[in-house]
């Protein structure tokens, strides 16, 4: 029997309406809304989902109880950067590509979901694959119940231009690389781009993820330049709204981002280069942060390591990693509103919680942080009715931890009980 389940006799409430399913007493429970904590309160859950919340232990006739009397219990956590298809162990993660099936990637992707739901992340998005289907069909098994897992959202493709961080032949001999276009996310122009958001709705992806400016960890020499005009953005932006696609851009460099906040782009990933300018316009036009530096920090570390990175990759890596971190808290202090995501594929799976500690390092409260991987995810998501929040109608998506983390935000990496969509998420940790 499952540790947190405990008997509700003597403690049966008949006169309750609803059919119950199950009830979670909850010693501490964090209200993300209202940014309190609440004392002995009981979620009650049906149908996967809150029927509602109240003060007090109760226990409806027939509901099975779990005893979190003793835990600091809050909504499941939403990290809205991840990659499940990999994880970087240079340099053999440069060659995967020519051993690895798609079929590889999907089983291995099975592992890293479970690590990631594992550490309390009932929800993901997930920014980029190399394989569309490996994505897609991962979240379609861990809706069908096959595998455990984050519940998904996937942009599959990430889209950028040619030679630019999304180009899947960067670095490739040149007789192998052929002209990639909209299908493999390569786009050069306003059809291109119309053609490549039609064809991730045709693909299945929820999301659509530009990258705006360079990058890292590509083979390719520049980490920040601009790799969009505006002409493509507005095509890409147009199109995106006829298929409702919330639209996030990796971005470096400031004028990429700065291009691609006036386009009216959701969420800015990464913003190591954002000045204040980038702040402005991003406040103004109501544009997330996501910071990542989960990943900054990570990349950071191995550049310093010799050989651990391609030579054009690490000088990128030491220059743009270590300033992620700082560029947060300018942002934090600027007033730009953020959401919580670590890069994962990059930075390790299962250690995402390590991004809050991150957080309050760099000046922000452990409730805002924690409210970053809550609500304020689920709103960039555009699924705040559904997940985020323990409130009525929502995912019963519940995670625990013993002791405060408002008081040490590490406890976030201890978690000792997950539920999704009202099922207990046996931890193997």
């Amino acid at each position: 029997m499952n540790r947190f389940l405990a008997c509700a006799c003597l403690l049966t409430l008949p006169m309750v309406a609803n059919a119950i399913e199950s009830v979670v007493h909850a010693g501490k429970l964090l209200d993300v809304i209202q940014g309190r904590v609440l004392s002995e309160h009981s979620i009650l859950i049906d149908g996967g989902r809150v029927v509602r919340v109240e003060q007090g232990y109760l226990a409806p006739e027939g509901a099975e109880v779990i005893d979190l009397k003793d835990a600091f219990v809050m909504p499941g956590l939403i990290d809205t950067h991840v990659h499940l298809d990999g994880e970087l162990d240079p340099p053999t993660s440069y060659a995967e590509e020519l051993y690895m099936n798609p079929s590889d990637y999907a089983l291995r992707a099975t592992v890293y979901a479970k690590r990631t739901l594992d550490a309390g992340f009932t929800t993901v998005r997930d920014l980029g694959a190399g394989h569309v289907e490996v994505i897609v069909g991962l979240r379609n098994a861990i809706d069908r119940g096959w595998v455990p897992g984050p519940r998904i959202y996937a942009a599959g493709k990430a889209i950028g231009t040619t030679g630019g961080h999304a180009d899947p032949t960067n670095g490739v001999r040149r007789d192998l690389r052929g002209d990639p276009g909209p299908k493999e996310g390569v786009i050069n122009g306003p059809e291109d781009a119309y053609k490549a958001v039609r064809q991730r709705y045709k693909d299945g992806s929820d999301v659509i993820k530009l990258t705006v400016t360079g990058g890292v960890m590509s083979l390719a020499k520049s980490g920040d330049n601009p790799q969009f005009t505006d002409e493509e953005l507005a095509a890409i932006m147009a199109a995106a709204k006829d298929y409702n696609f919330v639209v996030a851009v990796h971005a470096h460099g400031a004028e990429g981002m700065k291009r691609a906040i006036r386009a009216g782009v959701d969420s800015v990933e990464h913003g190591t280069y954002m000045d204040r300018e980038a702040m402005g316009l991003m406040k103004r036009h109501k544009t997330w942060y996501v910071p990542t530096i989960s990943a900054g920090r990570w990349v950071g570390e191995l550049a310093e390591q010799p050989g651990r990175l391609p030579e054009v990759v690490r000088v990128k890596a030491a220059a743009i990693g270590p300033q992620i971190q700082d560029t947060f808290a300018r942002a934090y202090d600027a007033g730009v509103a953020i959401a919580f995501g670590t890069d994962a594929g990059v930075s390790p799976h299962g250690a995402n919680a390590r991004e809050f500690e991150y957080m309050v390092e760099a000046g922000m409260p452990a409730l805002e942080a924690l409210q970053s991987a809550t609500i304020n995810a689920a709103t960039l998501l555009r699924a705040a009715d559904e997940i985020g929040s323990l409130q009525e109608g929502r995912y019963a998506d519940i995670v625990a931890v013993n002791g405060n983390p408002l008081d040490d935000i590490s406890e976030m990496n201890r978690v000792i009980f997950v539920m999704k969509g009202g099922r207990v998420h046996p931890l193997t940790h």
